[in-house]
């Protein structure tokens, strides 16, 4: 086990900051704006009660959405402040809070893991490969791996690329949103799907 949140999360986003994301998405659902982009990719690329690892899940919103589905998901999260505030707006999804890196089968086996919301360029720097060995342990032969993240930061999609390699995952798509717009150069988000 890791001792002590050292994730960019950490340093990139106060106490405050992180309790406002929270209240963010409840506000911007109460509004009726579409929060489930991520999760209804994730729920197509899944069949029906699939178990899913929501690596980073924040709040739980994608876990809902996709437990609302019929899945069997469960969420993991380095921050207790999101996490306590999903176990709050969605009494009884299961909602952990865990580093990446501490992942391990004692978790059971996954048909698919993902990782929507800039999970892997707020890991901590250099840890990225080790996330991602930690997530393929739990990740059944032939099962799906989908990670979404800005371009612009100096994780990128290529060094994921490189690092799905080296747990032996193979890209099979990118995309530049959720909606599978197709990614071009300019593309300020990178969608990427791996198979193990």
């Amino acid at each position: 086990m890791n001792d002590a949140p050292s994730a960019r999360w950490f340093d990139e986003w106060t106490l405050e900051q992180r309790q406002e994301y929270a209240a963010r998405f409840r506000a911007l659902a109460a509004s009726g704006r579409d929060i489930d982009g991520e999760a209804r990719l994730v729920d197509a690329l899944a069949e029906r009660g699939a178990r899913i690892l929501d690596a980073g899940c924040g709040a739980g919103r994608m876990a809902a959405y996709l437990a609302a589905q019929g899945h069997d998901v469960l969420g993991v999260d380095i921050d207790p402040v999101l996490v306590e505030a999903g176990r709050a707006d969605y009494p009884g999804l299961p909602l952990e809070v865990l580093d990446l890196r501490d992942v391990s089968p004692a978790l059971g086996t996954f048909d698919l893991v993902a990782s929507a919301g800039n999970v892997m360029v707020y890991v901590e720097p250099g840890t990225e490969r080790a996330v991602l060995a930690a997530l393929a342990s739990v990740l059944r032969t032939g099962g799906r791996a989908v990670f979404g993240f800005a371009t612009d930061r100096a994780y990128t999609h290529d060094h994921l690329d490189e690092d799905a390699a080296s747990v032996g995952w193979t890209r099979e798509a990118r995309w530049a949103t959720w909606q599978m717009d197709p990614f071009t150069a300019d593309a300020d988000w990178a969608v990427s799907l791996y198979r193990a």
